[in-house]
C-alpha cells in the first residue's frame, strides 16, 4: 500500500527532500478533522502584527478585518515608537525564534500585551515573557524543510478561515492534478494572476519562489485588477497562471494556464492550490533549494546564533 503524504513526511531525510505539493497535501491530511486553536480577532482594537516574510503575510491575512497596524522586524520600532492606541503586539512566528524574542522584548519595554501565534511549544519569544506578558497559541505543524513553512501557516490561516479542509484536498485531486499543466522546463518567467479578494496572498506566492528558486527564476504576483496597471508594458516570453478567474487577456494563448478555485474558496484553499501549482514548477526546474538547503542552514545558523536544521521536526503524533 503506498504511504500517505502524512507517512513521507515523517521518513524523508536530508537526501530525499519531498517536493511541495507533498507537503501541501500531507498538510491538508494533517488539518483534515483536526481541532485547531481558536483566536477571537474581536478581542483587540488596535493590534500592532509583526512578523517576517510569509509570517507577516498570514497576520496580514487573519487580521484583515480588523483596525491592525502590521509591522516586520524592520519597522517594529517604528510602529511601536510613532503609532498611537495600540493595545495589543501580536507576533506571528512558526519558529518562535530569530527575531520573535527580540519582538517581544520590545513590546514589553513599550508596555505592551504579548500574544504569540506559533507553531512551538516553549519558544524562545515565549520563555522571553513572564506568563502575565503574553498569550501563546500554538497550532500544529507537520515535520518540512527548513523554509516550506506549509503546514505551519497553512493551519493558522485554516483556524481563522475555518474552511472544510476534506473538500480542498478533494478538490485539488479532482481538479487539479488533473489538469495538464505545460511544459514549464521551457519558462524561466511567470506572472502569476490573483482574483481581488485574495490580494493577501501575494507576499505568500512571491516568498515561496524566492526560497525555491532565488533570483534563477523571474516571477511576478499580482491581481487581476492591478495586472491592467502597466505591468506587462515590456513583453517577455513568459507563463502567465491565473487562479479562479479564467486569464483571456494577457499573455499568447499558448502562454496562459487557467487554474480553477472551489466555489466560496478562502485563503486557506488559496495557499494550498497556488502552492501546488508552484511544485509543479520546482519539479521541472533544476533543484536549487534541495541542492543547497543544507549549506544554507549551517550559514544562516551563525547568521541568527540559533542551529538551524534543513529539516525542522513536527509537533503532533
Amino acid at each position: 500500500m503506498a504511504k500517505t503524504n502524512m507517512e513521507l513526511l515523517k521518513t524523508f531525510d536530508i537526501y530525499s527532500l519531498p517536493d511541495l505539493d507533498t507537503v501541501v497535501m500531507g498538510a491538508l491530511e494533517m488539518l483534515e478533522g483536526r481541532d485547531l486553536p481558536y483566536i477571537d480577532i474581536g478581542n483587540y482594537k488596535r493590534p500592532l502584527v509583526v512578523g517576517s516574510g510569509n509570517a507577516e503575510a498570514t497576520g496580514r491575512i487573519i487580521f484583515d478585518k480588523v483596525d491592525a497596524i502590521f509591522a516586520s522586524e524592520s519597522t517594529v520600532d517604528d510602529k511601536l515608537t510613532n503609532i498611537k492606541g495600540i493595545d495589543e503586539v501580536v507576533i506571528v512566528s512558526a519558529s518562535g525564534g530569530k527575531h520573535a524574542p527580540i519582538i517581544a522584548q520590545k513590546a514589553k519595554r513599550a508596555g505592551k500585551h504579548v500574544t504569540l501565534i506559533t507553531n512551538t511549544y516553549g519558544s524562545p519569544a515565549e520563555q522571553s515573557l513572564t506568563e502575565a506578558d503574553i498569550t501563546v497559541h500554538v497550532f500544529p505543524k507537520n515535520r518540512e524543510p527548513y523554509t516550506y513553512n506549509t503546514s505551519t501557516y497553512m493551519a493558522m490561516i485554516f483556524g481563522y478561515t475555518r474552511e472544510e479542509v476534506a473538500g480542498i484536498k478533494q478538490f485539488i485531486e479532482e481538479n487539479i492534478n488533473t489538469i495538464q499543466m505545460p511544459a514549464f522546463s521551457e519558462y524561466s518567467k511567470y506572472y502569476l494572476i490573483v482574483p481581488p479578494q485574495f490580494a493577501g496572498i501575494i507576499r505568500m506566492l512571491q516568498v515561496k519562489f524566492i526560497e525555491l528558486f532565488g533570483r534563477n527564476i523571474a516571477r511576478d504576483v499580482e491581481t487581476s485588477e492591478y495586472v491592467r496597471h502597466a505591468t506587462t508594458v515590456a513583453p517577455s516570453d513568459e507563463l502567465f497562471i491565473a487562479f479562479g478567474e479564467p486569464n483571456t487577456t494577457w499573455g499568447q494563448s499558448n502562454n496562459r494556464l487557467n487554474v480553477p478555485l472551489p466555489d466560496n474558496a478562502g485563503y486557506g484553499a488559496m495557499m494550498a492550490i497556488g502552492y501546488y501549482v508552484i511544485s509543479q514548477i520546482q519539479k521541472a526546474q533544476p533543484q536549487y533549494f534541495k541542492e543547497n538547503i543544507a549549506g544554507y542552514c549551517k550559514y544562516i545558523s551563525t547568521v541568527f546564533e540559533e542551529d538551524i536544521q534543513p529539516i525542522v521536526p513536527g509537533n503532533i503524533e
